[in-house]
């Protein structure tokens, strides 16, 4: 088996599937990238135990046809070092001796068999449902809910982005237990109802190639598993198993008290004022008046403090409220729009972070917790 690839073309093929693979893997074979050659066509996959990401790109010259696993760090590090250049691969179908040839050098190595690389699961076909998505609001749907998942051992159902699928919408559903996100899109639905629980690595890796991906997303799925494919990836993973809390019964209704106000001068002023909480807990204070917003933080063991007033508009009680900083500034951060409404009824019932302008045929809620005050 022989071939002719660019070696920059090799490198971010390579580097867009590495995520894929652990730090320490239980098969020696999933530290490897397998390699698969057909005709002109080189397929790269790379897995773990329970997500597999594929690419493909073509080359030059080649001679036969077939599939051998290479160890990542011999392909990928010299590669990382290389000038963009022609390699040539130069496979020995017997031994599995690699030899790559570049302008001043070559390497090689021994491969291992490509048919002992794992392969993905079948869809039951009897339950298997199907899922056309825009790439773009694939990819907004995990954006602006990806950052509120858990890494909770004991509930592993929160450790990942909840899809619910009806005929009329698509809702993407991510909750620690603190924050909830929910972002629902009239622009997709399903045939029917169904749901699945996207797991947070396979939703942090799409995040990462679908900003390279135009068209629609077909994802096949059934009640463990999922094919996702793109124009020029497919993924293969495992879904999270177990019911997910019932999402809407934790949302507030009949907030009487609101506040409008620019995103970035809120987040600005968190963002300064938070950095002279109690590290242990990062409490912030709001305390909301007619006009004003009043944030402050104090630290008693260090005898540090701070405070700061932004404009707003607000209309109910005056009310002091505690929030953890940290979640109130990853909320901000993942709101598409210049101004929010924050809706609250009483400060020991979670607080509503909305934005003001939504997206065209789309629904953005964030959800948070309050913390307990003192005084």
């Amino acid at each position: 088996m022989k071939f002719v690839i660019s070696s920059a073309s090799m490198l971010n093929h390579l580097q867009a599937i590495n995520r894929v693979i652990n730090s320490k893997s239980t098969l020696p074979i999933l530290d490897c990238f397998l390699l698969e050659l057909k005709g002109e066509k080189l397929t790269l996959t790379a897995a773990d135990s329970e997500t597999r990401l594929e690419t493909w790109v073509e080359v030059n010259s080649a001679e036969g046809e077939g599939s051998l696993a290479i160890n990542a760090k011999n392909l990928l590090d010299p590669l990382r070092e290389l000038p963009d250049q022609p390699l040539t691969f130069d496979i020995n179908d017997e031994t599995l001796e690699v030899f790559i040839y570049y302008q001043n050098g070559k390497y090689n190595f021994v491969g291992l068999k490509g048919d002992e690389y794992p392969e993905p699961k079948p869809l039951k076909t009897d339950s298997a449902m199907s899922l056309s998505i825009d790439s773009e609001m694939l990819l907004s749907g995990i954006n602006r809910t990806v950052f509120a998942t858990a890494d909770d051992e004991l509930r592993p159902v929160m450790n990942g982005i909840y899809v619910d699928i009806t005929s009329d919408n698509l809702t993407f559903v991510a909750s620690d237990g603190h924050k909830l996100v929910r972002v629902t899109t009239t622009e997709s639905r399903g045939e029917g109802r169904s749901s699945f629980i996207l797991p947070k690595k396979p939703s942090n890796l799409l995040k990462s190639i679908l900003p390279r991906e135009k068209g629609n997303v077909d994802i096949n799925f059934d009640e463990n598993n999922a094919y996702i494919s793109m124009n020029n990836y497919k993924m293969v993973c495992r879904f999270v198993e177990g019911r997910y809390p019932n999402y809407n019964s934790v949302i507030p209704q009949n907030n009487s008290n609101s506040v409008v106000l620019d995103r970035i001068t809120l987040l600005s002023a968190l963002k300064r004022v938070s950095v002279f909480s109690n590290p242990s807990i990062g409490l912030v204070k709001l305390q909301l008046s007619e006009d004003k917003i009043v944030i402050t933080a104090q630290d008693i063991d260090f005898l540090t403090a701070a405070e700061e007033t932004i404009s707003c508009t607000y209309e109910g009680n005056v009310m002091n409220i505690g929030f953890k900083a940290v979640f109130l500034i990853e909320i901000l951060d993942n709101i598409p729009s210049s101004d929010v409404r924050i809706e609250l009824s009483d400060p020991s019932r979670a607080g509503l972070i909305l934005p003001v302008e939504q997206e065209q045929n789309e629904d953005m809620l964030t959800l948070l917790m309050p913390m307990m005050l003192n005084d």
